[in-house]
């Protein structure tokens, strides 16, 4: 090495620290009009990540027909109703999803017209009048207004006479009836190992490097096949993560029968929020599934994005609760516990309006445990799971000696007394035992540590015992 003489310097990158997820990030399946986007085809079946209203629109567009394009209606409620950020959406409906309108006669007022319909394809139109077709961009633009509705304006100097009044519009429009519950469910393509529909949840964290917490399909997930699915992929993400689904039941059930169909149908996991029925707000029709991924989303913002805490009794956006066909219905408070007693979140009004009511995953009754029945506690276990693993992922495949073993337990119990700190955990420790980890196994690479955990229940039954006490009446006859 060459002799030094002075004064120098040596630049050191520090290595990229592990991801550490601090908020909630839902995942919604459905429909959107990407007939509005600059790239309709490239929305399609794709990981959006948006965060706001305006960011939504340019990505997925945007309409209040919320039966067709169901995504518009989870957009509204976290970006416009919560104002919250990110949320994760994917569209299933394609642009091949198209029905064909004939030209037509269209009136042209001061060189306008507006189509009036929704999820019109600006490449599909043609405007002409009857010998001739005119050119997009030269003889007249296209554009979308305020309500999602394509406005034709004719260009001043085209080759369209000025003052013309009526021209033959043809068009094709998206059609989201087309799209069934399969196409929700999703698939990977056995050749190229695309994956479409629910599939796509292994993709989230590939592409945005945020762990999927909450998975959700408002207008779908009342099908009990479309429910059992979203369950499934809420286990075992990308071989790592864990998530939980919030699901409808079936809004057209009378609240009386409502318990039974949902043990009927299936919806019973210990990883699922069951919702019912809907709700209205601002003469809007909203998913009761859509408004309790909103408070979780919220309750957990003001944890530090830890899930400790209930989604019940916090605050929904809602002014009345309805059945599918918005028929109001008013539950009963002792009837919406029996809905609570049956593994089933509902809404109550209180004083101050309406407020989620619930706290039982779909597994109770059947199993009464904390761990599997009580929301928070279930959605607590997997978030444990999930940052264990994004907090030492950094000490994969590091020499495996004692000063490993000792860092790995060091580091998740720092971090354990942590939340216990906060009051996020009752307890916790980490233990690396001899007995599960024998010689052999150590000599192949792997280590295994025991965590425990005790995440709070919730204050579920607060009793007053209210006597008469006679003793105060001498304060009648006292001097």
């Amino acid at each position: 090495m060459a002799e030094f003489h002075g004064v120098k310097t040596t630049e050191v990158f520090q290595p990229k620290a592990a991801v550490v997820q601090t908020n909630t990030l839902p995942i919604y399946f459905g429909t959107a009009p990407i007939n509005q986007v600059a790239d309709p085809a490239g929305a399609v079946n794709k990981i959006i990540i948006a965060k706001n209203l305006e960011d939504f629109r340019n990505k997925l567009g945007f309409s209040y027909d919320w039966k067709s394009f169901t995504l518009c209606e989870a957009a509204h409620a976290h970006f416009v109703d919560s104002e919250q950020s990110p949320i994760g959406f994917v569209n299933v409906l394609d642009v091949t999803d198209a029905e064909a309108t004939a030209p037509a006669a269209a009136t042209f007022v001061d060189g306008i017209h507006t189509i009036d319909k929704e999820g019109v394809l600006k490449g599909s139109v043609t405007v002409g009048d009857g010998t001739t077709n005119y050119q997009v961009g030269k003889d007249f633009t296209l554009t979308f207004n305020a309500a999602g509705k394509l406005v034709i304006a004719i260009v001043s100097g085209g080759a369209i006479p000025a003052g013309t009044t009526s021209l033959q519009v043809g068009y094709s429009t998206l059609k989201p009836s087309n799209v069934t519950a399969s196409r929700i469910i999703g698939g990977t393509d056995a050749q190229t190992g695309e994956r479409t529909g629910l599939e796509l949840i292994e993709d989230v964290f590939l592409e945005t490097s945020f762990v999927p917490n909450l998975i959700v399909a408002p207008g779908w997930s009342h099908d009990p096949v479309v429910a059992a699915v979203m369950v499934a992929k809420t286990q075992n993400i990308n071989g790592l993560f864990e998530a939980h689904a919030v699901t409808d039941l079936d809004a057209n059930q009378k609240y009386v029968d409502i318990a039974a169909w949902k043990e009927d149908n299936g919806y019973t996991s210990h990883l699922q929020t069951n919702t019912y029925p809907m709700t209205t707000y601002k003469g809007r029709l909203y998913h009761m599934s859509t408004l309790v991924t909103a408070d979780m989303v919220a309750t957990d913002a003001q944890n530090e994005g830890v899930p400790y805490q209930t989604p019940s009794n916090q605050p929904i956006k809602a002014d009345g609760l309805v059945y599918a066909d918005g028929t109001p219905v008013r539950i009963p408070f002792d009837q919406a516990n029996v809905l609570n007693a049956n593994g089933i979140v509902t809404g109550i009004r209180w004083t101050d309006g309406f407020r989620a009511w619930g706290n039982y995953t779909g597994a109770y009754p059947e199993f009464k445990d904390a761990q599997r029945s009580f929301i928070p506690v279930r959605r607590m276990m997997s978030y444990i799971k999930n940052q264990l693993v994004l907090r030492h992922w950094e000490q994969v495949d590091n020499p495996l000696n004692r000063r490993l073993i000792e860092s790995i337990a060091d580091g998740a119990n720092i971090w354990l007394n942590g939340l216990v700190g906060a009051g996020y955990l009752l307890g916790g420790r980490v233990e690396f035992l001899a007995a599960d980890n024998p010689d052999d196994q150590l000599g192949s690479g792997k280590m295994v540590y025991r965590i425990y955990i005790t995440p709070p229940s919730m204050a579920q039954e607060i009793e007053f015992l209210v006597s008469y006490d006679a003793s105060y009446l001498a304060a009648l006859t006292a001097a």
